[in-house]
């Protein structure tokens, strides 16, 4: 990898570190959060959403992945038995039917 998507890499694991149990992001979110921290620094933004899926695939075992989710609430498919499963341990709110972050009251948002 080039500095810039290692710089892009760390700044989306240490961003979904942070997220608190029984919350959510979705991938656009991430990536918003990050290009809007990245113009404040005076930083060229990097990526999108699917850089940070991508990012979360290549390295994000180590961090609560199952926090993050698409836009409609879903996490990956690949991993949605178990990623449901974990948020729904935490108290993630969840769809009526099970399969979804009930993102209007699970979405979360960091402080800066």
């Amino acid at each position: 990898m080039r500095d810039g998507q290692d710089d892009h890499l760390e700044a989306v694991l240490a961003l979904v570190e942070q997220i608190p149990p029984g919350r959510a992001m979705t991938y656009g979110t991430i990536a918003e959060v990050l290009a809007d921290r990245a113009l404040a620094e005076g930083r060229r933004p990097f990526g999108g959403p699917r850089h940070v899926g991508h990012a979360l695939a290549r390295a994000g075992s180590g961090v609560p992945w199952w926090r993050v989710v698409n836009a409609a609430g879903r996490p990956p498919a690949r991993h949605a038995t178990r990623a449901l499963a974990l948020l729904a341990k935490e108290g993630t709110p969840l769809t009526a039917d099970g399969e979804r972050v009930a993102l209007r009251r699970a979405i979360w948002f960091p402080d800066d």
